[in-house]
């Protein structure tokens, strides 16, 4: 379950870069696995996340809320939750 005391907050200067991202309107199917998917099927359908993210204009501003409110789940600025929880882990321990 998500944290959601770390979230930004009602604000939309928080959440207006979410209007330019490429998967806006793709749906999270893309970019959240669904229950017990592994292997070649998850990487299939990460990599294919990551394509989307690489194109995105706002890459970095996903990536940077994903890391700021430790998103535990999806691929987000072209990072799998694999990928961002070593970077979780080194943020907690520099506080």
């Amino acid at each position: 379950m998500s944290n959601v005391s770390r979230l930004p907050g009602r604000a939309e200067h928080h959440w207006a870069w979410q209007e330019r991202a490429a998967c806006r309107d793709l749906g999270p199917d893309r970019f959240f696995h669904p229950a017990g998917e592994r292997g070649e099927d998850r990487a299939e359908r990460d990599e294919a996340a990551r394509e989307i993210c690489a194109l995105c204009p706002v890459q970095v501003e996903c990536l940077r809320h994903a890391l700021r409110v430790q998103e535990p789940y999806g691929v987000w600025g072209g990072l799998t939750e694999e990928e961002r929880r070593p970077l979780y882990a080194g943020a907690a321990g520099a506080r």
